[in-house]
């Protein structure tokens, strides 16, 4: 009986990252599929989606009041979740690569986007701005950038990176989190 209350949380955080992985699909989905789409439904089905990470975050705030056992994996998720509503990473794969705490295949993802920049494979700036969201998340991660990859960051960072920066370093309350991520929503609808 001591491992008491271990199962359940070991298949809460499964059933977790399986709903985060599933709304973080939708998005890649969503971006493949944006071709095929008249821009208003493509809009409708983003805040959609964007709407129902809203309420996941604030479930996930719900459990991190309650539940102080799984506070490390949820606040990556809350991470994860935060940068998706304010639209600070536009690249889902990230966000998931981030969530799970996957620094390995952030570095393998930062080296495939610099080798398919320079084979013309991939645009300058979809390249820049997937390298700077990745410096980013691996920085957040807390796993130490090269002096090389702390310049490019301060010269290419978005003005939502920096925000996202900004926030989730004064991460004391998930009521502040909740503010700025209902402030972008609402300043995307507009």
């Amino acid at each position: 009986m001591a491992s008491r209350g271990t199962q359940e949380t070991t298949k809460l955080r499964q059933n977790l990252e399986e709903q985060l992985d599933r709304l973080m699909q939708q998005l890649t989905d969503l971006e493949e599929c944006k071709a095929d789409l008249d821009p208003e439904e493509y809009d409708e089905t983003k805040n959609e989606t964007l709407e129902q990470l809203k309420e996941f975050q604030e479930n996930l705030n719900r459990m991190l009041q309650g539940n102080l056992s799984l506070v490390d994996e949820l606040n990556a998720m809350q991470l994860a979740i935060q940068a998706a509503i304010t639209d600070a990473f536009k690249t889902p794969e990230v966000i998931r690569l981030f969530a799970r705490k996957q620094p390995g295949q952030l570095r393998t993802r930062l080296a495939d986007i610099s080798r398919d920049e320079k084979i013309g494979k991939l645009p300058k700036q979809l390249a820049e701005q997937q390298s700077v969201e990745i410096l980013t998340a691996l920085k957040k991660l807390g796993e130490p950038l090269t002096a090389t990859e702390e310049a490019y960051l301060q010269q290419n960072s978005s003005g939502s990176l920096r925000e996202f920066e900004r926030v989730s370093g004064e991460i004391g309350s998930s009521e502040k989190v909740l503010a700025v991520a209902g402030s972008q929503v609402e300043k995307a609808k507009k």
